[in-house]
């Protein structure tokens, strides 16, 4: 299995929009083949090294994931989240 991590700083003129990207990215759990599971929320320490909102997805392989990245279900919220970020930083690793 693999473990997908990744958080997100948002722009300053997005941060209003960030409890419906949560949402964007709950609508993905149980519409991607491979993907076992999905959690996202929004940080509530607001701290220094905080980043603004995050996204776990646990794949059953690699080939799913590879898969995801691609699939019609994951692009239009990929390419909303390369709008509105400012920053991103990932951490991929098998179970």
């Amino acid at each position: 299995m693999i473990r997908h991590i990744v958080m997100f700083k948002i722009k300053d003129e997005y941060k209003d929009e960030i409890p419906q990207l949560v949402e964007n990215f709950k609508g993905m759990k149980g519409r991607i083949e491979g993907m076992l599971d999905l959690e996202a929320g929004a940080d509530i320490l607001y701290s220094e090294r905080s980043y603004d909102l995050a996204l776990t997805t646990v794949f059953e392989d690699r080939a799913a994931f590879d898969a995801y990245q691609t699939h019609p279900v994951h692009l239009p919220v990929k390419k909303r989240m390369h709008e509105v970020r400012s920053g991103s930083v990932a951490c991929d690793f098998e179970m």
